[in-house]
């Protein structure tokens, strides 16, 4: 993965705040996964990748965090137990995923439909066989951070790198 993979995704999330949630973000500098201090996660809308990249986007809130941009988001406070939680946190991960995919030039790639993951303080372990690039983002709501680990399919080898 190169930084303009990270940047594709930095440009993505940004894109989303500001025209679905009117919400501008702050990006930090990313670093690798391993080396990022524990985040503290409640809620993560989780996507996979595949075709000439192989590999997942994680969208990562703390709960306070999630309900002020699903507030934003949807004009509503949703309560987490409700499925429309759920439902708004992955099309947030959909949206910043499908975003960044169609910025991969000369590159076929897919995404899967999201999962959601509610629970204080879990850790969504990414592939080990990926790049793993966490981007801590905050915003009005909070802090979050997105996470993406990929890698070049077999398939792609010889295509442009990812």
């Amino acid at each position: 993965m190169d930084a303009r993979s990270i940047t594709h995704f930095i440009a993505s999330t940004h894109q989303v705040f500001e025209t679905m949630l009117s919400m501008p973000v702050t990006p930090g500098k990313p670093s690798a996964c391993c080396t990022v201090p524990s985040f503290q996660s409640d809620v993560s809308g989780v996507i996979g990748m595949t075709g000439d990249v192989v590999g997942m986007v994680v969208l990562s809130f703390p709960l306070s965090t999630a309900r002020g941009v699903l507030k934003a988001f949807t004009g509503t406070d949703i309560d987490p137990s409700s499925p429309d939680f759920s439902d708004a946190v992955g099309e947030l991960v959909n949206m910043i995923s499908g975003a960044a995919k169609a910025r991969f030039e000369g590159l076929s790639v897919s995404i899967s439909c999201p999962s959601v993951i509610l629970g204080p303080g879990h850790r969504v372990q990414q592939v080990s066989d990926a790049t793993c690039i966490v981007i801590p983002f905050e915003c009005p709501a909070g802090k979050f951070v997105v996470e993406v680990a990929m890698r070049k399919a077999e398939s792609a080898v010889g295509t442009k790198a990812a």
